[in-house]
C-alpha cells in the first residue's frame, strides 16, 4: 500500500515493519555490502568536498587514497551520485574497530565536534530510500539480508522503522512530516483493529 502525503508516496512497510540497528550483529553491513556507494544529494557533493579534510584523520589509507584518486563520489549505474568505494567494495569513509566493525568517519568527525554535519541523509535515513521524481517523491523501504538482526530487534521493541528514524526524518522533511506519519500509523492500526 501506498500514501500520499502531500507530495510524498510513503510505503505503508515504513509504518509495519519493525527496525532497530543492531550494530553488534550487522557490524556495520550497509557501509560495506551493495553494489555502489550511499547516494548523494547534489548539494551533499560540495559538503563532502568542504569538510574532507576534517574527516580524513578518521579515514583508512585506502579510504583517502579512493577519494585522492577518484573524488568524494562517483556516478552508478543509475547515474545518480554515491560515495567513493574502496577496491574491498566499503564506502571510502568507512572505518573498522578492532572486530570488524564498520564504522562512519563523517559521524565520528561530527561526534568529535570537527564538523557541523552528520552524515549523507541517505546514510541517516537507511533503510528508507527516497527517489526524486518531476512531481513527487517516492519514500521506500529497502529490505536487505543484512538487516535481519536490526527486523529481529525492532520486532522485539516494536518499533516502527518510521519511528526509529526520526531524528532523520525530521533533518530531511521536517517535524510535521514527522507528525504526518504518527498520524497515519494511528490511523492505520485504528483501521486494523
Amino acid at each position: 500500500m501506498i500514501i500520499e502525503i502531500g507530495d510524498k508516496l510513503v510505503s505503508a512497510d515504513i509504518f509495519s515493519k519493525k527496525f532497530v540497528c543492531d550494530l553488534q550483529k550487522c557490524k556495520g553491513a550497509c557501509c560495506v555490502v551493495g553494489d555502489a556507494g550511499a547516494p548523494l544529494e547534489i548539494e551533499e557533493i560540495d559538503v563532502l568536498e568542504d569538510i574532507l579534510e576534517d574527516v580524513k584523520p578518521y579515514m583508512t589509507p585506502e579510504g583517502i587514497a579512493a577519494v585522492e584518486k577518484n573524488g568524494v563520489f562517483y556516478m552508478d549505474t543509475d547515474n545518480d551520485a554515491v560515495t567513493t568505494l574502496v577496491d574491498s567494495g566499503a564506502c571510502a569513509f568507512a572505518t573498522f574497530t578492532d572486530d570488524g566493525t564498520a564504522l562512519c568517519t563523517i559521524e565520528k568527525a561530527y561526534r568529535d565536534g570537527k564538523i557541523n554535519w552528520k552524515k549523507p541523509i541517505s546514510c541517516a535515513l537507511f533503510p528508507i530510500r527516497s527517489k526524486q521524481y518531476t512531481k513527487f517523491e517516492a519514500l521506500n523501504l529497502e529490505e536487505l539480508d543484512i538487516c535481519q538482526p536490526a527486523c529481529a530487534c525492532g520486532d522485539a521493541l516494536n518499533v516502527p522503522v518510521y519511528r526509529f528514524l526520526k531524528e532523520p526524518i525530521i533533518r530531511k522533511y521536517g517535524a510535521e512530516f514527522f507528525e504526518e506519519l504518527a498520524l497515519v500509523e494511528k490511523q492505520l492500526n485504528t483501521s486494523n483493529d
